[in-house]
């Protein structure tokens, strides 16, 4: 966590007014609304998102924010919120960051009213103020998310993925969010449309450096964020498990889906695969390929010059690969 106080030192008071001015964005008249949002509020996690929005916002403008940063990073907060409430509902999930979800204490029913609500609040938040620069941004990545699930469910019943259409899930699921978050902090500030581009760019390379790190832990040993081997079990093809597969013989391959497609609750298979996956290089590619991403953000970063938020940026970079959870 020390890392994470470090990022945000730059953008401390910024953050602090953030959530008073989040918090008051949820409210409604509904008492029953008013609890659940007061629990989503309670609950929040690192709030990665809204230092994106304001780090680069401070960084393209001299230190400076505006109303509009404010809002931006709002916006973000609550379709965002809205999309995990739904997530929660389509998976299943009891818990979201170690609590129970909103469907686990309220049901289904009232967990994706919730979220219709959530995202409303998000619209009419950029429409009163005019911000339809800002709303185009957050549509766009909301579309795309869509698409990237969709895609990958699609995918998960043949498993034929290659590492190209694994790239376009993840650049739709994961990386699309934080480009967002980057694109919205840059455009707040009336950034030109080359410089948000170039930070939408950014938040993109980070976000599927991230998401080959959360591939990785479900080959750690230790336990940490979830446990080992869980996509597997819920088929999900992941770059180290693409990349053994597609440097494996017909025989090893069939194996190997036969494993994933019909076994995959089988503890002792899973641990095989696992294994399978690591004698063969599949991590190690994996590694490689994040640190490419990586190295591809600091690129963009370096053309800044030197400011505490810039200095944030580059260890916000850092501190994705280099997590433990």
């Amino acid at each position: 966590m020390k890392v994470v106080s470090q990022i945000k030192m730059p953008i401390e008071s910024e953050m602090e007014l953030f959530e008073k001015k989040f918090s008051n964005s949820m409210s409604s008249q509904v008492s029953l609304l008013n609890r659940i949002t007061h629990y989503v509020v309670n609950r929040k996690g690192k709030q990665m998102r809204p230092m994106f929005v304001f780090l680069i916002a401070k960084m393209c403008n001299d230190g400076e924010v505006n109303e509009r940063t404010y809002r931006g990073a709002s916006i973000i907060e609550l379709i965002h919120t809205a999309t995990l409430v739904h997530d929660d509902v389509v998976d299943d999930s009891n818990r979201r960051r170690g609590f129970f979800s909103i469907n686990a204490l309220w049901k289904n029913k009232i967990a994706v009213l919730v979220g219709d609500y959530l995202l409303s609040k998000g619209l009419i938040l950029s429409i009163d103020n005019d911000d339809f620069d800002l709303l185009k941004i957050i549509s766009v990545a909301v579309r795309e998310m869509s698409e990237g699930e969709l895609l990958q469910i699609d995918k998960a019943r043949s498993l034929d993925i290659t590492e190209e259409v694994y790239f376009e899930i993840i650049r739709q699921k994961t990386a699309t969010l934080i480009a967002a978050c980057c694109a919205m902090g840059a455009q707040s500030v009336n950034a030109e449309a080359e410089e948000v581009e170039n930070l939408r760019k950014f938040g993109e390379l980070i976000g599927i450096a991230f998401q080959i790190k959360d591939d990785l832990f479900d080959y750690g040993e230790e336990k940490i964020g979830k446990p080992t081997g869980i996509d597997i079990k819920e088929k999900k093809m992941t770059l180290p498990l693409i990349y053994a597969l597609n440097n494996s013989t017909s025989k090893e391959k069939n194996w190997l889906i036969n494993s994933v497609k019909n076994h995959n609750k089988d503890k002792q298979r899973v641990k095989e695969v696992i294994q399978f996956v690591k004698d063969n290089g599949g991590l190690d590619y994996a590694i490689n390929k994040m640190k490419l991403y990586q190295e591809e953000a600091l690129k963009l970063l370096s053309k800044y010059p030197s400011s505490p938020y810039k200095e944030s940026l580059e260890l916000m970079v850092n501190y994705v690969i280099e997590r433990k959870k």
